[in-house]
């Protein structure tokens, strides 16, 4: 009588056993449908558009943790081919979003090209210096860093900068194109010098590859027809 008992007490042993093993290997810091992605313990997963909960905090306030490591096996893409890109309408399209909430900027036109971002606004300010500062700011907070910006509180010049909409980089003579409007927006307040070794548009000053740019006010002498 006693044998079917102790075999029944053995499988619940190995079952209890197989549990504890299973919720160990949940709790692993590799997430095994993660590839080579490690997380943390909580599972937060390669993309969690919810992040982790804490508590009444909303999404927007978590922080965003996420650890790749290199495949092994070579050639291995790793799903990298995925790889999302720069989106230049949707940056444009934030941009003049979030400069519509600073103070006193009522209207907001962004194009953003292949090195450039420019802004012309309509503003109701006091101080066009600090309302320009803001602007060029929140640009910049979108773009990656190695882009220039420039900004004008013109709404006249909205209608320049919407005509090159439909251009890209490869357009026939963009590059003269952007550069005379560019030159008019400069004269309009551009906020203060990014730093020491910037302008006030994000320009690297005297920097040593300063010919393969387009820079306008970066501190070095622009040669001359005659110079070249």
């Amino acid at each position: 009588m006693r044998r079917p008992w102790l075999a029944v007490m053995f499988g619940t042993a190995v079952a209890l056993a197989g549990c504890a093993q299973a919720a160990q290997d949940e709790n692993t810091d590799v997430y095994k449908r993660s590839g080579n992605t490690i997380n943390v313990t909580d599972r937060n997963e390669l993309y969690n558009e919810n992040g982790v909960p804490n508590g009444d905090d909303t999404p927007l306030n978590n922080f965003g943790y996420v650890r790749h490591q290199k495949s092994p096996t070579l050639g291995d893409a790793n799903g990298y081919n995925d790889m999302p890109s720069f989106n230049r309408e949707q940056a444009a399209d934030l941009i003049s979003k979030l400069c519509t909430q600073l103070p006193n900027v009522n209207d907001v036109a962004t194009l953003v090209t292949d090195e450039e971002v420019l802004v012309v606004y309509d503003a109701d300010t006091n101080n066009r210096e600090q309302t320009a500062d803001q602007v060029k700011k929140t640009a910049l907070s979108v773009v990656p860093r190695y882009y220039h910006v420039y900004v004008a509180d013109n709404p006249q010049l909205m209608r320049e900068i919407e005509r090159f909409g439909r251009l890209d980089s490869n357009s026939r003579d963009v590059d003269r194109i952007m550069d005379a409007t560019i030159q008019q927006m400069l004269k309009y307040p551009q906020g203060k010098k990014l730093s020491s070794g910037e302008n006030e548009n994000g320009e690297m000053i005297n920097e040593t590859n300063d010919e393969l740019d387009r820079d306008f006010r970066d501190g070095t002498p622009r040669p001359t027809p005659e110079g070249r």
